[in-house]
């Protein structure tokens, strides 16, 4: 982190603690606030030629104040002394207007998050827009150079870096940073009625860990040529191969369903399963907000909470939800650290880096024994039902034959029960690290795809 960064987070947390005492002034029994301040650039180009260039720099600033159980929150960009007075003025008459909430209410001092861990989340390396420009020609040029690649949608890269700040009226004053930096590359093969297209993608809080442009440039092209030429299929029920690129959703789809306020609600079809066997046995799944150089990661939750390592499934089993405070009053349990918030509404449960650890078989020898099968590597649309589990979306990929990849096939749908397909999920042994919610591939079988 730079000498600039530091700055800013000293500057963050005065005036933060300077806006908490106004708050407190106007009336406030306890409050919180945040500060959040990002800058972001990208730039992207297009057979060659520049096509965007975008920067953009933000400050927000929200405050949460809390007169007996009610609470109210608000946010604003200005942070002058007098638009900080009217901000809190402006929170506690809200405050006194609203509803109670039993449940809402800040940190206990032991949950505060007290010693902050080094999770080298933030690179001190800002690149300029010659740069972005460079690694977004040289993606390109790769895609566009594997034969049979026809024209592009272009190459893009990104940098961003974010300074978080909380402070609140129970002792808690802390800050962090976080950088990200993003290549990706979109190119079509084919001509006329027969073009398919397809990209790559790399993403790292450190730009020294991306993939080269020439590797993503390359494998964007050769996944657009494998997709040429698909065939429909007919509707059976086979086993499915997800990679890794969309089987991360079904761990979002779990994510989901852990969340705990849908639990509190009574909405989410793992309501009662805590403790019961919902993967095989071999299924362990991981959220790590403390993972070094996460794209996620995170020293402390939107509440101050000091969040920790959690399996979410261990040997199959359900172990945990995902709760904040106030979840977790709800459900007459603890918090898990796992609350998140902008600076305009209040917090709710998130996860951090969530993962399913990786198997023992390759995604080859996952296959191998499949005679009638589908390998899908892109989803469309969002078909879940949170409450029963209900499962049906679009796809694209690939036809197994005799365990091996045969064609390229479109046009269908896959439908199932997340209940089920859980429980039939085996997963192989090549997890990358790439989104923040990542898996490797897997299998899932009895699946039903319809075609024509």
């Amino acid at each position: 982190m730079t000498d600039s960064q530091h700055k800013d987070q000293a500057e963050a947390l005065g005036l933060l603690e300077d806006l908490i005492g106004r708050a407190k002034k106007a009336g406030a029994d306890d409050c919180d606030a945040v500060f959040i301040k990002g800058v972001s650039l990208s730039k992207s180009v297009r057979l060659g030629k520049p096509e965007h260039l975008e920067r953009s720099e933000s400050r927000d600033i929200g405050l949460r104040v809390f007169i007996g159980k009610r609470q109210a929150i608000v946010s604003s960009s200005d942070t002058a002394p007098e638009a900080l007075t009217e901000l809190s003025e402006r929170a506690v008459a809200m405050a006194r207007a609203v509803p109670e909430d039993p449940y809402c209410g800040l940190a206990d001092a032991e949950q505060l998050a007290k010693d902050i861990p080094d999770l080298q989340s933030c690179d001190s390396f800002e690149p300029d827009a010659e740069h972005l420009s460079n690694l977004a020609s040289r993606a390109e040029e790769a895609a566009l150079a594997v034969p049979g690649v026809t024209n592009s949608e272009g190459g893009s890269a990104g940098w961003g870096t974010y300074t978080v700040a909380m402070a609140a009226s129970n002792g808690f004053s802390q800050a962090y940073a976080n950088s990200s930096h993003s290549l990706s590359a979109s190119v079509i093969a084919g001509e006329g009625t027969e073009m398919e297209r397809d990209y790559d993608y790399t993403a790292a809080v450190y730009a020294a860990d991306m993939e080269s442009p020439e590797s993503i440039g390359k494998s964007a092209g050769e996944k657009a040529i494998k997709r040429l030429h698909p065939k429909k299929v007919k509707t059976a029920a086979v086993p499915i191969i997800y990679d890794p690129r969309v089987s991360k959703s079904l761990i979002g789809h779990l994510s989901a369903a852990v969340n705990g306020a849908s639990i509190a609600r009574g909405s989410s079809f793992l309501k009662d399963k805590m403790d019961q066997r919902i993967f095989p046995e071999d299924i362990n799944i991981i959220d790590d907000p403390h993972r070094k150089r996460g794209l996620k990661s995170r020293p402390f939750d939107g509440e101050g909470v000091a969040p920790k390592r959690s399996n979410l499934i261990k040997d199959g089993e359900l172990k945990t939800w995902f709760m904040d405070l106030r979840s977790a009053r709800q459900l007459g349990l603890e918090t898990t650290g796992h609350a998140s918030r902008g600076t305009s509404s209040p917090p709710s449960p998130s996860a951090s880096n969530l993962y399913l650890e990786p198997g023992d078989l390759t995604p080859e020898e996952l296959m191998a024994d499949i005679g009638q099968g589908l390998y899908v590597n892109e989803l469309i649309g969002f078909g879940i039902n949170g409450v029963t589990g209900d499962y049906s979306r679009g796809a694209s990929g690939f036809w197994i034959e005799n365990g091996k990849i045969a064609f390229p096939v479109s046009e269908v749908t896959i439908a199932g029960n997340l209940n089920d397909m859980f429980a039939n999920m085996r997963a192989a042994d090549d997890l990358e690290f790439r989104y923040g919610i990542d898996a490797p591939s897997v299998r899932v079988d009895g699946m039903t795809v319809a075609g024509v």
